[in-house]
């Protein structure tokens, strides 16, 4: 079972209240993919928020002028987010999630999730400035990685 204790280990939650973290890990359930397994699709409607516990994660993006999908980023380091796209409109995966090795991760689903945000406001403000610093630092190497394609 996922606690509270468990879920402060993870950057996203930082300085979050353990009220806020308690109900959060009532939501949320501990999950295994095998390598080569997709967590979500590029283009999905995105209902989860992830967080890596253990493991290797590609995010990957189709490009019309390509037949295969680029890699844009790696999410390997224990306690990284991923599938942001749950919590930001319009709720469209905007890579492909796929393991490159046996991994585990926290699954938040993200409309109860986003309502425990909302009457929790302090910390939802929290956690989302550490959604859009996560935003920005994929924008970054994604656009680097598309700039090695050219």
């Amino acid at each position: 079972m996922l606690t509270p204790e468990m879920l402060a280990e993870f950057d996203l939650f930082k300085e979050v209240s353990k009220d806020t973290l308690r109900e959060v890990a009532a939501i949320s359930e501990t999950i295994q993919v095998k390598k080569d397994d997709m967590v979500f699709r590029e283009g999905e409607r995105a209902d989860k928020l992830h967080l890596l516990v253990n493991g290797s994660i590609a995010l990957r993006v189709k490009l019309t002028s390509r037949p295969d999908s680029v890699t844009v980023s790696f999410v390997n380091r224990p306690h990284q987010t991923l599938g942001w796209s749950g919590v930001v409109s319009p709720h469209h995966y905007t890579a492909s999630a796929v393991c490159e090795e046996d991994s585990e991760l926290v699954a938040i689903p993200a409309d109860k999730f986003m309502k425990i945000l909302e009457q929790h406001p302090a910390d939802g403000f929290k956690v989302m400035l550490r959604i859009a610093a996560i935003v920005s630092d994929r924008l970054r190497n994604s656009r680097q990685a598309l700039l090695k394609t050219l």
